[in-house]
């Protein structure tokens, strides 16, 4: 299993964590089975009131798709397959609140997660960057849903400027991205605490206010997403091709800002 579901019946609080420390908790395609699983079981689940997500080990949060992962393409210019676009909670029509725990690096498809939780709790040496534009890709559900999150000049730059920076925790909150900092290795437990006191307050209550927040930004946010596949299919250059840059990234090449 690549996902751990932990619940406890008490505090009415679940927390998932992506189990793949060894590949930085890059995302497979099991895993992302195994979180639609998680986030739709939740719906059922009248025990628990509130989730965290987060990921294991020390080194990172989540650095999306896995470059292993095999995923077969339409031969349309303007359609795409993109397995994590039901990877979230909103995606799966989940609308108890999530909070996510940011530890270490958080990259890519990190942002199909962060961007469909709450808020964001993350821990000093947290750092948030996008890769795609690096190699080859173009980065649309990621900006779009940071665009929820941060001031529109924060976003560009971070999607430009592709891996030569990567946005520091104390950045991230100063941007709005990041609601709360904790010492180094602090953030799940933050986590857990805020979702043990939103647990604690009448469902429904909570849950109406959740969708409440979202459809404030949901018309927007909608008609962004439809643009994305398009956008995707056009302009990434061939998983051939982006496969070479990838195998030719410099280690240590990077600025924290």
């Amino acid at each position: 299993m690549s996902v751990r579901v932990e619940t406890d019946k008490e505090t009415g609080v679940a927390v998932v964590t992506l189990d793949r420390p060894e590949r930085h908790n890059a995302i497979d395609l099991a895993t992302v089975d195994e979180l639609t699983a998680a986030w739709r079981g939740f719906r059922f689940d009248a025990s628990v009131r509130a989730v965290v997500i987060t990921g294991a080990g020390e080194r990172a949060f989540c650095t999306g798709i896995d470059r292993d992962a095999e995923v077969p393409q339409p031969q349309s210019p303007y359609s795409i397959d993109d397995p994590l676009v039901a990877v979230g909670p909103k995606a799966n029509d989940l609308w108890k609140p999530v909070v996510a725990a940011v530890n270490g690096m958080a990259c890519g498809g990190a942002f199909y997660l962060i961007g469909e939780s709450e808020f964001v709790v993350a821990d000093e040496s947290a750092t948030f960057f996008d890769p795609h534009t690096t190699y080859g890709m173009v980065s649309a559900y990621e900006t779009i849903h940071l665009a929820q999150r941060m001031p529109f000049g924060e976003v560009a730059r971070m999607a430009l400027m592709g891996t030569a920076e990567r946005i520091s925790a104390r950045r991230a909150y100063e941007t709005g991205l990041v609601s709360e900092l904790t010492e180094p290795g602090g953030a799940l437990a933050a986590s857990v605490r805020c979702a043990e006191t939103i647990a604690s307050y009448p469902t429904e209550a909570v849950q109406g206010t959740v969708r409440a927040v979202w459809a404030a930004k949901e018309a927007a946010r909608t008609q962004a997403l439809a643009h994305a596949p398009q956008l995707i299919a056009l302009g990434n250059l061939s998983p051939e091709r982006q496969a070479e840059l990838f195998s030719a990234r410099r280690s240590g090449g990077f600025r924290v800002r």
